[in-house]
């Protein structure tokens, strides 16, 4: 059923381009960009309760963030897409004990945070202004956490920061597009507008927008885990986010899914980010 809807929302989309390339490219940008997943549930509200939360500020947009305060290095968690801060519970369990300083926060139109877009660039704001706060040594993102905390170092280049972690993080931002496209079954018409539509908002055309590329810049260590059978972003991203990552590892696992959030992970984080 749900395969059907989206088909059909795509003719929908591929119609309307007959009547205005523009306002169908419009739609799907924003079909695109406006999560429908993310909400916080009551298990995770109920984790997120044992932090202290606090509201920090991008121009209009409200990010929440939470603390859960140590002695040791501070970290920053950046979850991915329709996602929440309270998917860090195993994590956040596991380096408190080890007494590190941890934030997390809320992507935009995520959780606690406001709004009803996102991006992975606008995401990489709201990581420079937590980051300006409180000064990580370590970042951890997952998907397209890990994508927004590439470009976030890219253009902002923290001195403070000392290790990245990327779980599952996709590559290339036109592929990732090209899957949605595919999936809508779009058709020529409202792709190329798409694109041009993309280019003229966020001043590049997709392809500029790369993790691999952006690593280019990055000086600090970084440690990739992605799962052989990953099913959402695919294995090879992984090895090319390595290939231009130079001061980097990839540690492949097989069976733990995109979500990678498993006991095995924790322990090849809290060795990499003790070393």
């Amino acid at each position: 059923m749900a395969s059907v809807l989206v088909k059909l929302v795509g003719a929908y989309v591929n119609a309307l381009s007959y009547v205005s390339k523009s306002y169908a490219a419009n739609m799907a940008l924003a079909l695109f960009s406006k999560p429908r997943k993310g909400k916080i549930t009551e298990a995770q509200a109920t984790f997120l309760e044992t932090s202290t939360k606090e509201k920090l500020h991008y121009q209009s947009k409200e990010i929440m963030t939470y603390q859960w305060p140590g002695n040791k290095e501070t970290v920053i968690l950046v979850h991915g897409w329709e996602s929440n801060s309270g998917r860090w519970k195993p994590l956040v369990n596991h380096l408190k004990k080890e007494g590190y300083n941890i934030i997390a926060l809320d992507a935009p139109a995520h959780g606690n945070s406001r709004g009803n877009v996102f991006n992975a660039l606008l995401y990489s704001e709201f990581i420079h202004v937590v980051a300006k706060k409180f000064n990580p040594n370590i970042i951890i993102g997952h998907s397209v956490g890990g994508m927004a905390t590439v470009f976030f170092q890219n253009k902002y280049q923290l001195k403070s920061i000392e290790k990245l972690v990327l779980l599952g993080a996709p590559s290339d931002f036109k592929d990732i597009l090209k899957r949605y496209t595919d999936m809508l079954g779009y058709n020529e018409r409202v792709i190329n507008e798409l694109n041009t539509l993309i280019e003229h908002r966020f001043g590049a055309p997709p392809e500029s927008f790369s993790t691999a590329i952006s690593c280019k810049t990055i000086t600090p260590e970084g440690l990739i885990i992605h799962d052989e059978n990953d099913d959402i972003i695919p294995y090879d991203d992984a090895i090319r986010i390595k290939n231009s990552f130079k001061n980097s590892k990839l540690i492949t696992t097989q069976g733990l899914g995109h979500s990678l959030n498993h006991k095995t992970v924790t322990l090849y984080i809290s060795e990499f980010i003790e070393d």
